[in-house]
């Protein structure tokens, strides 16, 4: 069992920046791949990355490549995401989510945190 909480979201103006933090629990973080999806009002949830178990491959949506940039922290059982540049449309709730293989494509992950909010000001 892991369980994730999400901390960071929070306000800001569009062009600023903000780094999302998810901590996990459960001694075999280093042994998932890691994801951040999103959902906004009135839209489906979205893919926005995931890294792999080592770091040593991820990917980006198409939407945010180049912004954002997912890492991990095995030591500290964390995963993040620096977002910058951010524009009024990445206003979201942003999820993390926990998986033992690294698919890009893959929607249904093991596990999901709460989700925190984003809220992008133009």
């Amino acid at each position: 069992q892991v369980q994730l909480v999400e901390s960071g979201g929070g306000l800001v103006q569009a062009g600023g920046s903000l780094r999302l933090s998810c901590a996990a629990s459960g001694r075999t973080f280093s042994s998932y791949a890691m994801g951040w999806f999103r959902q906004a009002p009135g839209k489906e949830r979205e893919f926005v990355a995931v890294i792999s178990w080592s770091g040593g491959r991820r990917t980006y949506a198409g939407s945010v490549k180049g912004r954002f940039t997912i890492s991990r922290d095995n030591a500290k059982n964390t995963v993040y995401l620096q977002m910058n540049n951010l524009k009024s449309e990445d206003t979201a709730v942003y999820y993390c989510a926990a998986d033992h293989i690294y698919d890009p494509m893959a929607y249904e992950y093991d596990y999901w945190g709460q989700g925190t909010q984003v809220t992008v000001s133009s």
